[in-house]
């Protein structure tokens, strides 16, 4: 009996396990000390910098990386690109907990974050950009949680429930995409009311179409790179459907960012010299600038288009990795690297060990979540009882 407990105790003790219950109790202890001591106690903030790296990372690069829900399914709905269809509940469940974390993620960043539903449901304030944003991305949430539950319901037996869920498919995507394009160009719009603070070869008019367009990038991009993690690391729960669409989504996805990428660099290109800022480009900014535009923008478009023709899904991957890591750059340099360019160093803010361990432990339950769902409902597989409904 002692012999069978310890190999069942032993089985739970792998490396993945063991790093992710660490970060989590660290983010843990992290949690209690913000939510006893407030914001002072674990952050860096001031009133310089009023957002830090939970806003940046966890709310503006989370919000862009998830994008692979609507851009999957429209994709596969709207447009009719049918050999998208496996992508798709990886893509809508990788969405949904991406925007479930955002709204975690904003009570650790607000002061009083039991009012953070008060500008929806009490005290609507119709003429900022934060309640847009607020309210849109409160709807999609929905969306998502609403376009995940067939999901749910399947693995539950819940048949009837599912089937009239099934039916508003199409209405839900409808609905999602309209929500996302709205959200996600809102987010670039916040930083057009900060002309004098945003250094000039980032601040644009533009900022909302460009926030969109790499939006479009960063899902397709995801969708790429958590694909190829799932078919390595989770590959005994897809079924053949899966395995035999795989290929032909990597491919599809890749030459598709390859355009969005193209067309991005061009609207950049646009904006910069529609605001004549190109006398900037003289500067350490301007250096750092043409480093995020040439290496993970144009360097990756150019890769994604190699791959796709030669069907190397090894460079396709790399580069997939390499798109998700400029959106980061490109939110970061936003928000924080070219925000409030003329301080001081000695007044710049850089995250504290604390905010960074809770950005860890946020992404860490993420994929902790992911894990958990996808290992027991039908995410990468036809559940046997619904074969042909989806």
């Amino acid at each position: 009996m002692s012999t069978v407990t310890n190999d069942d105790f032993k089985s739970y003790l792998t490396p993945f396990n063991i790093v992710t219950g660490l970060i989590i109790i660290a983010g843990l202890i992290v949690t209690v000390i913000r939510f006893t001591g407030g914001l002072g106690a674990v952050t860096n903030l001031d009133d310089n910098y009023p957002w830090g790296i939970w806003i940046s990372f966890d709310l503006l690069c989370g919000v862009a990386l998830a994008a692979g829900g609507y851009t999957t399914a429209a994709a596969c709905y709207v447009f009719g690109f049918k050999k998208f269809h496996s992508a798709v509940r990886p893509a809508v469940l990788t969405a949904f907990l991406g925007y479930a974390l955002v709204v975690l993620a904003l009570h650790y960043d607000v002061g009083r974050p039991w009012r953070l539903p008060y500008p929806i449901f009490v005290q609507q304030g119709t003429t900022s950009l934060l309640f847009e944003v607020g309210l849109c991305v409160f709807l999609y949430l929905t969306v998502l949680f609403m376009e995940f539950l067939p999901t749910l319901f399947e693995w539950t037996g819940w048949r009837k429930l599912r089937d009239a869920l099934v039916k508003m498919t199409l209405v839900l995507v409808i609905f999602g995409v309209v929500l996302s394009t709205l959200h996600q160009s809102s987010l670039g719009a916040l930083y057009t009311i900060a002309p004098s603070k945003l250094h000039p070869l980032w601040y644009s008019a533009y900022l909302p179409v460009f926030f969109f367009v790499s939006s479009i990038a960063a899902g397709l991009s995801m969708v790429i790179f958590e694909g190829s993690l799932s078919h390595k690391y989770l590959h005994r729960m897809m079924d053949s459907e899966y395995n035999k669409n795989h290929d032909d989504v990597v491919l599809g996805f890749a030459k598709g960012c390859s355009w969005v990428l193209f067309g991005y660099f061009a609207l950049k290109m646009i904006g910069l010299t529609y605001d004549n800022n190109w006398s900037y480009l003289a500067s350490g900014f301007g250096a750092w600038f043409l480093v995020e535009m040439l290496c993970f923008v144009a360097l990756p478009a150019f890769l994604y288009a190699v791959g796709a023709r030669d069907k190397n899904f090894a460079l396709i991957k790399w580069t997939a990795i390499l798109t998700v890591l400029g959106i980061v750059v490109n939110r970061f340099n936003v928000s924080l690297v070219a925000f409030n360019y003329h301080l001081p160093s000695e007044d710049k803010y850089f995250p504290a060990i604390m905010e960074i361990i809770i950005s860890v432990f946020i992404v860490t339950v993420g994929v902790v979540a992911f894990k958990f769902i996808s290992t027991r409902m039908p995410v990468f597989f036809e559940h046997p009882d619904y074969k042909g409904q989806h």
